[in-house]
């Protein structure tokens, strides 16, 4: 389930036509592909309309038309900008065929638009599909309001399908640009285009369905993004053989917690075993290790506070000590931002301030301090960071350029992404932010949201479409946290481990709403259901 985006999938087009086949061949295997789809969905007596636009796209809608009205089901057209060319072959297929035309020019209150709209049983969208250049505006801004509105009063009795966008979203980004005509059902043709995963063009597109063109498959080889799919994940498990003990598995060290967030160390050390992590240890400042509600199987390492509740900078020679036995570290959840967590933060990557010299006769300001080559960094194991772990990284400045790459796996929700970044707003294109940034930092980058975006340094990224307003509670990130370092501890490579950990806690989310529904759950509720999630995935 490869993704593109525009420019992609033009290449695409092209080097299939390069390799033999027909812009016209390629347009009526993606009409006849959604007329399938499109077949689906209507009843023996149904009615079908087709809104027509003036490009390629307003073109597959014309060849789904003449599909549907040989198929036996009455079809009519809506045309809008759609120029009375004789060389529109499929203008001329349908005019052959009696199918009726309503023009949107004639037609400046949409009272015919109403009509039309009120006897059909499926409205096809083929105004503008991928690569819209400017926001909806305008005559087209009343139709796709119309369209909205007539659609929100008719219910389940019509199906609205988009071919490849709904009208208004960005292929790339998923932006809305304007307004958008919000579907019941986006089919794709040839293959998905990215902007159908990312909010808030998401809303619009509803259920996704994919229609073949003939796009040969290892012509899909060069596409570096993909959906992040059951059977994606399921190739990542790692193997559980029968005569394995613990230490088969990993062992995963978990810095985290403090005073005020006790339950985001507890939560990120049952995410990690509860995805089969032979050994999980929580390193802490004695007063999180007093706290209760951690799982009786997490073993214990103190570390020396700095102030009450917060690790304090020896603790970080005192976690260097351990760190060879350990094959995966997790540091953030729940750490808080207190001075000397910070100074823990630096020490651990050798990026300690400088120390003030003393004043000697009139020397003062900034002349006045020592020169640092900023300690030594610790030896890390494959390290997740997450939380406040990121919001403490991004506060040291050129943080980039002292970090060894491959060795991280970031894991910001997007306001951790403006701090590392140090924007005001992320760019609407997040695979492309989250596949740039991972580029630049040398580093795994798992942008949550509505829609994940895991992203390599490589330029790969997975992207997992598994919106779940469940998840939308306190401690749900610590828990993935602890899924990812979990899985990293068993083996995995970093991407692999954070592909299957997001999928993972997709899954298991989606059985607590299917449980509980979507509001008031806890992010302990998902713990018991990760495993089960493991085991459905391995049928």
């Amino acid at each position: 389930m490869k993704l593109v985006t525009t420019q992609e999938m033009r290449a695409l087009e092209r080097a299939a036509v390069e390799a033999g086949a027909t812009w016209a061949g390629l347009m009526e295997q993606a009409g006849w592909g959604v007329a399938q789809v499109a077949l689906r969905h209507l009843m023996p007596d149904g009615r079908a309309l087709v809104l027509v636009g003036p490009g390629n796209n307003g073109g597959d809608g014309l060849v789904v038309a003449r599909h549907l009205h040989d198929a036996g089901y009455p079809a009519q057209l809506y045309l809008w900008h759609r120029p009375d060319d004789l060389a529109d072959a499929n203008r001329q297929r349908c005019r052959q065929r009696n199918i009726s035309e309503l023009h949107a020019a004639d037609d400046p209150d949409h009272t015919a638009l109403r009509l039309a709209l009120a006897s059909a049983d499926l409205v096809v969208d083929a105004l503008l599909g991928a690569g819209i250049s400017r926001p909806v505006a305008g005559d087209l801004a009343g139709i796709v309001a119309t369209v909205n509105e007539l659609r929100a009063t008719r219910g389940a009795s019509c199906t609205l399908l988009a071919i490849d966008l709904p009208t208004g979203v960005e292929s790339d980004s998923g932006a809305v640009a304007g307004v958008a005509i919000r579907a019941d059902l986006t089919v794709a043709t040839g293959v998905i285009k990215r902007g159908m995963l990312l909010y808030p063009g998401r809303a619009a597109v509803g259920a996704i369905s994919l229609a073949d063109i003939g796009i040969p498959s290892q012509n899909l080889e060069a596409c570096m993004s993909e959906m992040l799919t059951a059977e994606y994940a399921r190739t990542l498990l790692p193997a559980r053989p029968a005569e394995a003990h613990k230490g088969d598995f990993g062992k995963a060290l978990i810095v985290a917690g403090s005073l005020h967030y006790p339950g985001a160390a507890a939560l990120a050390c049952a995410g990690a075993g509860r995805v089969g992590a032979g050994l999980v240890t929580l390193a802490a400042s004695r007063t999180v290790l007093g706290s209760s509600g951690r799982g009786p199987e997490v073993t214990l390492l103190p570390l020396s506070e700095g102030e009450w509740g917060a690790i304090g900078p020896s603790a970080a020679e005192e976690l260097g000590k351990v760190l060879e036995g350990y094959t995966a570290l997790l540091i953030g959840p729940g750490l808080g931002k207190a001075d000397p967590t910070k100074e823990f933060i630096r020490r651990i990557f050798g990026l300690e301030q400088p120390k003030a010299r003393a004043r000697v006769g009139f020397l003062s300001g900034p002349s006045a301090a020592a020169p640092s080559d900023g300690g030594k960094a610790l030896n890390l194991p494959a390290t997740v960071l997450d939380a406040d772990g990121l919001n403490l990284l991004a506060a040291i400045e050129d943080w980039p350029e002292h970090l060894p790459h491959g060795l991280f796996i970031f894991t910001p929700h997007p306001g951790e992404m403006r701090r590392l970044l140090k924007v005001d707003e992320l760019p609407a294109d997040l695979v492309a932010c989250a596949t740039d940034a991972a580029k630049a930092w040398g580093q795994v980058v798992v942008l949550k949201g509505a829609t994940t975006v895991i992203a390599d340094p490589d330029g790969r990224s997975v992207v997992y479409n598994g919106a779940n307003p469940a998840l939308a509670t306190a401690g749900t990130g610590d828990v993935l946290a602890g899924a990812i370092v979990g899985l990293l501890a068993q083996g995995l490579t970093a991407f692999d481990a954070a592909a299957l950990a997001v999928y993972l806690h997709g899954a298991a989310g989606a059985r607590v709403r299917d449980e509980l529904g979507d509001a008031g759950t806890l992010a302990s509720d998902l713990l018991p259901h990760l495993p089960r999630a493991i085991r459905a995935l391995r049928g």
